[in-house]
């Protein structure tokens, strides 16, 4: 199936010390769903084992039955919800991957993506490495493993330091839980606080469900340590450079009700929308979005605008990610099953309609096409970003360049494309604006190409052409 927009990464959730540790690391994971819908898992330790249980699908049909959190006994406990960004979807890629080596038992889980994983791979292989999947992640543990050191924070800290790209990473031994966000601070993390435990979650509003103390944002580069005795550390072993957080978390990522990069993600989207509002403002008689991402910046869009907003396009929450289609064809099937215009809000209107991205454009036109066949008597199609250009590798499912259809299209090609009237999108200088970024160097490479980690160069890889073959993929 192409994608319409860009899809959810992934997300970890972890509890330290906490007689309930596999039940909210599974409320936990709920909460983060939307990060990645095509599997989930858990690991748990009892203090000398570590118990796990992790298939496909989504949170509820995989800890459906009571009976599983019986299988994952102890105080600790961590969790994966996955978005495949790198390496198939499949039952062996189901984190968090769990081994045991020669000094115990490690699970991890991870969320982002490792732009050198192909040229350590090809080293480990050369070295002996087996490798059981196809996930980045996969790389890490081998790494651990090579290194002699007794000291578990050692080992990931010099495994970490061979690695470039996206990740926050939660490691689980029989007695310590382990937090590591890259120095980047591509994904957000975040660290908790649950009677005399500790929690850590790719976002706060995971906390808010088992109604855990959000203490603070997990510093990019730093470490996070779980003792036996309660305790944590915090240690920041990586060189310390300017952090590039991935600002699309704020357009459509990250769940409306969190604390991301120092702000709440609803009140910063109602900027957004406010913000274009005052770039691109049209004679119109509402203003609708595209639910459920667009809600918040067509609320501060209307407001900065003074039109009327209004629920004109109703989503069917109940459509999975897979669905039979009918025999008999049904113009737009997809876009139509999961939204269904209101004609009473939309006939003989001039409408305008949020959105936070545009991807291939294939979307757009059915919307646009959809709200024109409710009775809109014009349909400005307005968006929350800028243009989305480049395809991204920092953990980010996006189709390669060529099927992104502003790196090819000029803007009123596209709204030629869509049947809009007018389409304005949010310029990058609007966007930083609205998020404040005076003091923070967001990532922005899917607009403007500008990629804050360098990829491995073609000589890195002697005689293999495995980047070439990357890039082929994605250029």
């Amino acid at each position: 199936m192409k994608l319409s927009r860009p899809q959810e990464e992934c997300g970890v959730f972890g509890v330290y010390n906490h007689p309930e540790a596999s039940n909210l690391t599974y409320l936990g994971l709920y909460a983060l769903q939307h990060r990645g819908q095509e599997s989930c898992g858990i690991v748990s330790s009892d203090g000398a084992t570590l118990h796990a249980h992790k298939r496909m699908g989504l949170v509820a049909d995989v800890f459906g039955n009571q009976e599983i959190f019986k299988k994952l006994p102890g105080r600790s406990a961590i969790g994966h919800v996955r978005y495949s960004t790198a390496g198939a979807s499949v039952e062996k890629n189901v984190q968090p991957i769990m081994v045991d080596y020669s000094r115990g038992s490690i699970a991890v889980a991870h969320n982002g993506n490792l732009v050198n994983a192909q040229l350590l791979k090809a080293e480990l292989e050369a070295y002996g490495s087996i490798f059981q999947t196809t996930m980045d992640t996969e790389i890490i543990i081998h790494l651990l493993a090579t290194y002699k050191t007794n000291s578990l924070v050692d080992r990931i800290v010099e495994a970490l330091k061979r690695i470039k790209g996206a990740y926050c990473l939660l490691f689980l031994t029989e007695s310590r839980m382990i937090a590591v966000r890259d120095p980047n601070g591509f994904r957000p993390l975040c660290l908790g606080k649950l009677g005399n435990g500790w929690v850590v979650a790719s976002e706060s509003c995971a906390l808010d469900l088992i109604e855990a103390q959000f203490v603070r944002e997990i510093e990019p580069g730093e470490m996070i340590v779980c003792n036996a005795d309660g305790s944590i550390e915090s240690l920041f072993p990586f060189k310390k450079i300017e952090p590039t957080p991935c600002i699309f978390e704020f357009v459509y990522f990250a769940r409306p009700d969190s604390y991301i990069f120092g702000k709440n993600v609803y009140l910063t989207r109602k900027e957004l929308g406010r913000q274009l509002a005052r770039e691109y403002q049209v004679d119109a008689d509402v203003v609708i979005a595209v639910p459920d991402s667009g809600v918040p910046a067509a609320m501060g869009y209307a407001e900065e605008a003074g039109i009327p907003f209004e629920l004109g396009l109703i989503r069917n929450h109940y459509v999975g990610r897979t669905f039979i289609e009918p025999a008999q064809a049904i113009r737009h099937f997809g876009v139509k099953i999961k939204l269904n215009p209101v004609r009473e809000i939309l006939e003989g209107k001039r409408v305008v309609v949020i959105d936070d991205s545009i991807v291939r454009g294939t979307t757009s036109r059915k919307i646009v096409k959809m709200v024109r066949q409710a009775g809109a008597k014009e349909v400005h199609m307005r968006i929350s970003s800028p243009p989305t250009s480049f395809p991204c590798y920092y953990g980010i499912d996006t189709p390669n360049r060529k099927e992104l259809i502003s790196s090819s299209h000029s803007i009123e090609e596209i709204r030629r494309y869509i049947t809009a009237d007018s389409l304005g999108y949010l310029s990058e200088e609007g966007l930083l604006k609205s998020v404040g970024s005076t003091k923070t160097s967001f990532c922005k490479a899917c607009f403007a190409g500008d990629y804050p980690v360098a990829f491995p160069k073609p000589a890195d890889l002697p005689q293999m052409g495995l980047f070439e073959e990357e890039q082929k993929k994605h250029d």
